[in-house]
């Protein structure tokens, strides 16, 4: 690649972020930029709501980020209804599963307020932590059995559990374990315990993301279909700029469909030198591969701009 090539490479690096990886490798987002995840769980009336509060209250006050809730009651679920249907249930925890991936954002701290009883359960939420590279805790609410039940009798009529789907949800729950990543680090707060949230804040700001792996990393399009899609959007590319430059003059500005940005050709570029570019910029995406194939025609927009400089 000559030194003109070779400083265009460069340049896109810098515009686009690009690093070299395989066609199965997604480059992502630094860690800092993610916000984390809270997952409550405990028996149904073991005082998660409170603690939820609790914490979102000192979150907001104390740390200034903004605090995003999912809950049963956010998704308005009958909760005797639901989990005393096996296949409703499933249902649920894909909801809430969804909208805990659709709230991880830059800004927010995400707190599930739910049972997230089930060990495998808690284990694809930390899937998704991972995919996402931000930090995550457990707050396991450890109230007795005795306890919840006292707990929901004292609650109105309908947000109270029937006895024997509070029964069945507290035989088939499944206690955390510290040892297990996926539940890592955990917090076991007793009812009577003062909530320790400057150590879950510490816990979820300052601890670092857990590394992402195969069976985390999105997959992008196959290197088949990501080869094909290359060669269209660039033939075709190639293909305006030829056709453009029979009627534009230097100073002129060409647009390549679907690119926001706008060819500047300072100088004519004849259809050998344009296809000897395309072929450079072919061969460095092949190296640099990307997982969203909507951002090529900038890439090669801005690769095309820095090499007729």
């Amino acid at each position: 690649m000559d030194k003109c090539s070779l400083s265009s490479v460069i340049c896109l690096e810098e515009k686009v972020g690009l690093r070299s990886s395989s066609y199965w490798a997604v480059v992502p987002e630094p860690t800092q930029h993610k916000m984390p995840l809270v997952i409550l769980c405990g028996f149904p009336c073991s005082g998660k709501t409170t603690r939820t509060d609790q914490l979102s209250k000192h979150v907001e006050e104390n740390h200034k980020r903004t605090v995003n809730i999912i809950s049963d009651h956010t998704l308005r679920v009958d909760r005797n209804a639901v989990y005393a249907d096996s296949k409703q249930e499933k249902e649920v925890r894909g909801s809430l599963k969804s909208a805990v991936i659709r709230l991880m954002s830059r800004e927010n701290v995400v707190i599930l307020d739910s049972l997230n009883y089930i060990k495998g359960f808690r284990y694809e939420l930390y899937c998704a932590v991972k995919s996402s590279q931000t930090p995550h805790c457990v707050i396991h609410c450890a109230t007795s059995a005795d306890q919840a039940t006292t707990w929901n009798s004292q609650r109105e009529e309908a947000d109270r559990y029937s006895q024997e789907i509070l029964d069945g949800l507290v035989m088939r729950f499944e206690a955390p374990e510290s040892r297990n990543r996926w539940d890592s680090p955990l917090f076991t707060i007793l009812p009577d315990d003062e909530l320790p949230c400057e150590a879950i804040c510490d816990a979820i700001f300052h601890r670092k993301a857990p590394p992402p792996n195969l069976s985390t990393v999105s997959q992008p399009l196959s290197e088949t279909n990501f080869l094909h899609e290359l060669d269209k959007i660039t033939q075709e590319a190639v293909s305006i700029l030829v056709n453009a430059q029979k009627t534009c003059v230097p100073g002129d500005q060409i647009t390549i469909p679907a690119a926001t940005e706008k060819v500047h050709l300072t100088r004519l570029v004849n259809a050998s030198e344009l296809q000897r570019i395309r072929r450079q910029f072919i061969s460095y995406t092949k190296l640099h591969p990307i997982d969203d194939i909507r951002r090529l025609p900038n890439m090669f927009v801005q690769f095309f701009n820095n090499t007729i400089k």
